[in-house]
């Protein structure tokens, strides 16, 4: 068992920057792999970032130079530090974690408008 807890998103300016964070407790050990997922209005769910348990990240091609993932085992967190924001970034953007099963956190608004 995986509880994972988002935090971080908010409303932006288009150009600015957001850092989202996932904490995860319970079998931090038997986690594979982490991503982030985005859903905007209207559309499917959608991959926006994967990191290994090995280090190697995966990203959607519009957010390739502006999104990053990362993770810091000592406090079990992946962060996915978003630069110059666009509109159509807009979405709840969600932590899953990968052992025997997905796990899902319950989502963070993320919200960019001028």
């Amino acid at each position: 068992q995986v509880q994972l807890v988002e935090s971080g998103g908010g409303l932006v300016q288009p150009g600015e920057s957001l850092r989202l964070s996932c904490a995860a407790s319970g079998n931090v050990i038997g986690i594979y792999a982490m991503g982030w997922y985005r859903q905007a209005p209207g559309k499917e769910r959608e991959l926006v970032a994967t990191i290994t348990s090995s280090g190697n990240t995966n990203y959607l091609d519009s957010v390739k130079g502006r999104f990053t993932i990362s993770r810091d085992n000592a406090k079990n967190t992946v962060y996915l530090q978003m630069n110059s924001l666009k509109p159509e970034d807009t979405a709840v953007y969600y932590c899953r974690a990968t052992l025997n099963r997905y796990y899902w956190g319950q989502g963070t608004q993320v919200t960019v408008s001028s």
